[in-house]
């Protein structure tokens, strides 16, 4: 074990917090903390979670961040068994996952929550850029990693994939659309100043706050941590995860100005409006071409189905981000296009979907 306790714990009891190979536990003992949670590498399903890089990934990050952030973003690490495969964190409780309030109480009820999930990915790139060398270091002690051929391989699967599809829509990429996109996967790949540490899972299940009160946000799953261009991490504030429908739109509710002013701090590039927005915009792209690869199966979905919706608002949502920010302008006609066949296609998806009586910021997708 590393880190290990200086005092002696006996385990109380513990419950699973499904579906995910984590449990909360509770301890017995005059020195020991009420209660921690303990991450493993499962065995023996199909759907386990077997490789402990992820371990490895998130005992590294979490405790580079200890040392550039002070500790003040991430819960602590308190021990680790590799060989084991076990983690064991500091337990955040009683903050609750973001994500979980929102769909309970909707966006407007806790605009300060987004507040400080935005200023907190912020804070996360700002902390972490330009110690990329340092974090890999760290993380080269615990197993092999190669950090820019998983970056290239990622890139391109999402490349290929979209314009495959594309193709099948009728909507070939060619001529100046296919030079931007170029220029998108080399902006993403080479992300110069703005290459920054991230989750690799930048939604707003994976920030933990107070309900009421001080937000007090801690981030957590760290399990594919890796250095990125950091406006991929702003994404999730554009265009809908997942979870969501909608987000809104962030630069109306503020939240693109609380994260940009927590990246600025590490970044002062992020302050020159081209060059951030030539950061953002292909970053919003990448995804919306990622979410894209999910046509065929959409497709074959029955009418009504939230998820195609989803699809249509990621591709909008990407390209009016594009628009905003004056950039990209071949590549945001070409997604407009495949958008605009999609509800064709899909014609009980052809809604407006900015209207915010209809399709609130992070309406969920069922």
């Amino acid at each position: 074990m590393t880190d290990v306790y200086a005092f002696p714990v006996l385990v109380d009891c513990w419950e699973r917090l499904q579906p995910w190979a984590v449990a909360r536990v509770r301890l017995r003992g005059a020195a020991a903390p009420r209660s921690v949670v303990v991450k493993w590498v499962e065995t023996g399903s199909a759907e386990a979670r077997t490789a402990s890089w992820r371990l490895h990934n998130e005992y590294a990050a979490l405790q580079f961040l200890g040392d550039v952030a002070g500790g003040g973003l991430t819960p602590r690490v308190l021990a680790a068994d590799f060989a084991a495969g076990l983690l064991v964190l500091e337990d955040l409780a009683p903050r609750v996952a973001l994500d979980q309030l929102l769909r309970r109480d909707g966006a407007a009820t806790h605009r300060e929550r987004l507040a400080a999930f935005a200023h907190a990915r912020g804070e996360l790139s700002a902390a972490t850029a330009g110690q990329a060398a340092t974090y890999y270091a760290r993380r080269a002690e615990l197993g092999p990693i190669d950090p820019a051929a998983d970056r290239a391989g990622r890139l391109a699967r999402s490349r290929d994939g979209a314009v495959q599809h594309a193709v099948a829509l009728g909507v070939p990429l060619a001529g100046r659309a296919a030079a931007e996109l170029a220029a998108v996967l080399d902006e993403l790949y080479e992300p110069g100043p703005f290459l920054a540490l991230s989750n690799g899972d930048a939604e707003a299940n994976n920030i933990l706050l107070h309900a009421s009160g001080p937000a007090d946000a801690r981030l957590i799953d760290f399990e594919f941590a890796g250095y990125a261009h950091a406006l991929a991490d702003a994404v999730c504030l554009y265009i809908p995860c997942p979870a969501w429908i909608t987000v809104g739109n962030p630069t109306a509710t503020g939240l693109a100005g609380h994260y940009r002013r927590a990246l600025v701090r590490g970044i002062p590039e992020a302050a020159d409006d081209r060059r951030y927005g030539f950061g953002l915009a292909p970053a919003c792209m990448s995804w919306a071409l990622v979410r894209l690869q999910r046509f065929t199966l959409l497709d074959t979905r029955s009418p009504g189905d939230d998820s195609r919706l989803q699809l249509i608002e990621t591709l909008e949502a990407a390209a009016r981000t594009a628009q905003y920010h004056r950039t990209l302008p071949h590549l945001t006609t070409w997604v407009g296009r495949i958008a605009t066949l999609l509800r064709r296609r899909w014609p009980d998806s052809d809604q407006d979907l900015t209207d915010p009586a209809r399709f609130p910021p992070y309406r969920a997708r069922h």
